[in-house]
Parts: C-alpha cells; sequence; structure tokens
C-alpha cells in the first residue's frame, strides 16, 4: 500500500506544491535532496497504537521522505513516544536514523504536503482510501491517536462508514475526548504543531498524558 501512495498523483495542486517545495527548497537545507512525493506511513507492523496527522510539513516529511521527521511537530511527537516506551530513542531527523517504532504506526489524513497545511475537501477525500485501508489492516489495534480535530473528524467519519459503533451525531474533537467504539478507542489530541507548543496550549505534561493513556488502553 505505501508503494500506491508514494505513486499517487490524484491532486493536481498538491502534486504542483510538493514538487515546486523540493526544487526551491528552504536556504537551512539547500544542500540537501527533498523527497517531494507523497510520504508513506512507517511503525510497527503489530502496532496496538495507530497515530494520526494531518498531513506532511513542506520542510519535514516533505524533504525527510518519513511521517514527522524534520520538523518541530516531529521533535516533540518522538519525544514524547520515547518517554512512553513507543519508540527506541527521542530524536528523528532522517528516514535512516534508526529511529524504530514499537507497538506504534504513524500515518497521516493527507499523504502530500499541502499550501498553508491546508488540504481543500476534495484532496482529504482522494486520500482518503489510503486511510481506509490503513484501518482496515490495523482493525485489532485497540487505540487510535487523532492529532488535531482534522484527523480526529476523518478517522471517526472513515470508521462511521465501515459501520463501527461510533456515536451519532458524531463527537466533537477536543483534547483527551474518548470515543468508545468497542473493538477500539479514538483519542483526541491536540496537533504538535508550533502553534500548539509555542503557545502553550499544548505543554508536555499534557502530551504525555495521551500516550499514557494509550498505554494503559492497550494493556492486557
Amino acid at each position: 500500500m505505501n508503494e500506491r501512495v508514494v505513486a499517487c498523483a490524484k491532486c493536481p495542486r498538491l502534486v504542483e506544491w510538493r514538487s515546486a517545495v523540493a526544487r526551491e527548497k528552504r536556504a537551512a537545507y539547500a544542500t540537501e535532496a527533498y523527497w517531494g512525493r507523497p510520504v508513506p506511513s512507517f511503525g510497527d507492523p503489530d502496532a496496538e497504537v495507530v497515530i494520526v496527522g494531518l498531513a506532511p510539513g513542506a520542510h519535514g516529511s516533505n524533504r525527510t521522505g518519513r511521517m514527522f521527521t524534520g520538523d518541530r511537530s516531529g521533535v516533540w511527537l518522538f519525544r514524547a513516544l520515547h518517554r512512553a516506551g513507543f519508540a527506541n530513542q527521542p530524536e528523528g531527523s532522517t528516514a535512516d536514523d534508526g529511529l524504530r517504532l514499537s507497538r506504534a504506526y504513524i500515518t497521516a489524513s493527507v499523504r502530500c504536503a499541502p499550501p498553508e497545511n491546508r488540504p481543500t475537501a476534495t484532496e482529504r477525500d482522494q486520500c482518503r482510501p489510503y486511510l481506509e485501508k490503513e484501518l482496515e489492516i490495523f482493525r485489532s489495534a485497540p487505540v487510535v491517536v487523532a492529532l488535531g480535530g482534522f484527523a480526529f473528524d476523518e478517522v471517526l467519519r472513515i470508521l462511521q462508514r465501515r459501520g463501527e459503533a461510533v456515536p451519532r451525531p458524531r463527537p466533537k474533537f477536543s483534547h483527551g475526548v474518548e470515543v468508545d467504539l468497542g473493538s477500539r478507542t479514538v483519542l483526541g489530541c491536540y496537533h504538535p504543531s508550533q502553534q500548539n507548543t509555542f503557545t502553550g496550549r499544548l505543554t508536555e505534561s499534557m502530551f504525555d498524558a495521551i500516550w499514557e493513556r494509550a498505554k494503559r488502553l492497550t494493556a492486557p
């Protein structure tokens, strides 16, 4: 499935944008070769926690080719996952830096970097089959952590369409919200974006609490 993701060219605006960013580059990364394609998911194939983000960052995973790698959001995420025992190291800077996830898998609602981090509804819908397939592959994973309202709404929309026991009306996103579907729980979490971490809307203790809750929900 990741091979199909990397070869995807469904959304002309995103193809143009991701490619332009990869050509022009940011000055700090001028000597680096950018990935500049849809970003594949990664993690433990036996994951118990599926982590769903929004979309690749233009100079983060659009540059490195690995989800949440190469930007400040990833710094927060990998550090927290390491503290919780879901990652073997607290840092991830390149796709071949030795970072491995344990019992966790990272994906996103949209696989190409969008302008201003804002995919359109059409782009979201075009990318949805990939996330649908992953949620089916990991149907036995007891926890899905949705980073941000966009991912939270998309996960619940997919699971509702699959016939899972999503309450109606669908729950609204908030930090720490839990949606018990019987076979699995969806946890809502503020996205570790600079907008949230620099302003204190998301603190490390708040973030750690999400991963500790995920651990408790996966405990035998």
